[in-house]
């Protein structure tokens, strides 16, 4: 017995002398639809860099851009099976699998970037991501970065609602998209993307709206002279990551991704406030575009009109997360 005795001591004070051995290396293959320099790159960059900072270098981000682990239609899909670990997935990409996403495509559903902010780093944010994961084993890791919409015509400048009159703008092929452009007092034309630059040229539609870096980068300037900054549609592309990768990480490696996602956010939406001013800059000086800025209070009045249409529609957790999203920073 006392050797018995002994022999416990002895191996308990070994087990105490021994070194606590680290947590082990995870690597994270982090993918994305875009080009590697494009706004969801300067979010899986940081997240990349942080994520090896905040866990002492055990985890090991590996950036797949360009659909090289898979299209954004089938990314929310593989996430659920585990099949991927991470991505970073457009908002209109994620309702079809988790419709409460929808609340996102509603027109001024943010009063403005403080107001996102607010909701997606506060307890409404807490909420979905909570939902989420409960509801489908998806976690999301940071919202990232708003992207808005600009309106471009080539008839007028748009100084207020009354300007919107019988401008007939190309719209996606959304039933959220036309009723808001009904609402502002255009005509919506729904069209095809690849039919669009053609359009604008021939004079079959006025103008449009999409994200300013667009704009520019096909050349609309060169056919519309007229850009109207009214952020009515808030676009944004949550990182995304699967139940087994964050199943493979320690209690310390979790903590040190979350903080890693929150910063990285942080970090693409300064990047990308500042691009969007440089743009809008470059479009209204270089671009020979007239660019106007009017009182966005009844534009958001008649969103609200349309945000009332489509809730009416929707399940009961859809209404009270919406005026949940409302009622934020109004307290």
């Amino acid at each position: 017995m006392l050797r018995l005795t002994i022999t416990a001591l002895l191996s308990t004070a070994l087990l105490a002398a021994m070194p606590v051995r680290a947590a082990d290396a995870v690597r994270m293959n982090l993918g994305w639809a875009t080009p590697a320099e494009s706004d969801y790159g300067v979010l899986a960059d940081k997240f990349k860099e942080l994520a090896a900072a905040y866990s002492g270098g055990t985890i090991d981000v590996r950036l797949r851009c360009c659909g090289q682990i898979g299209t954004e239609d089938d990314a929310f899909k593989a996430l659920q099976l585990g099949t991927v670990d991470g991505y970073i997935i457009t908002q209109n990409n994620v309702a079809p699998h988790w419709p409460l996403m929808n609340l996102f495509v509603l027109p001024y559903i943010f009063r403005d970037k403080a107001h996102l902010a607010a909701v997606a780093e506060g307890p409404v944010g807490d909420e979905i991501r909570r939902m989420i994961q409960e509801e489908t084993g998806v976690h999301l890791l940071t919202f990232g970065a708003p992207a808005y919409r600009d309106v471009f015509n080539s008839r007028h400048a748009i100084n207020g609602m009354a300007d919107m009159s019988g401008l007939k703008l190309r719209v996606p092929n959304n039933r959220v998209m036309i009723a808001t452009f009904r609402a502002f007092g255009a005509e919506p034309v729904p069209l095809a993307w690849s039919d669009t630059p053609t359009a604008l040229q021939t004079g079959t539609i006025d103008g449009g709206d999409n994200g300013t870096t667009v704009i520019k980068d096909m050349k609309f300037h060169e056919f519309a002279d007229h850009l109207t900054i009214l952020e009515h549609f808030t676009s944004v592309s949550p990182l995304f990551a699967s139940r087994r990768f964050m199943g493979r990480l320690s209690d310390d490696q979790r903590a040190a991704v979350l903080r890693a996602a929150e910063e990285a956010g942080r970090h693409q939406a300064a990047v990308m406030a500042q691009a969007t001013d440089d743009v809008r800059a470059w479009l209204a000086a270089d671009g020979g575009m007239a660019m106007t800025a009017p009182d966005r209070a009844p534009f958001i009045a008649a969103a609200e009109t349309v945000q009332a249409e489509f809730a009416a529609e929707a399940e009961p957790r859809f209404q009270a997360l919406l005026t949940q999203i409302r009622a934020v920073g109004t307290e």
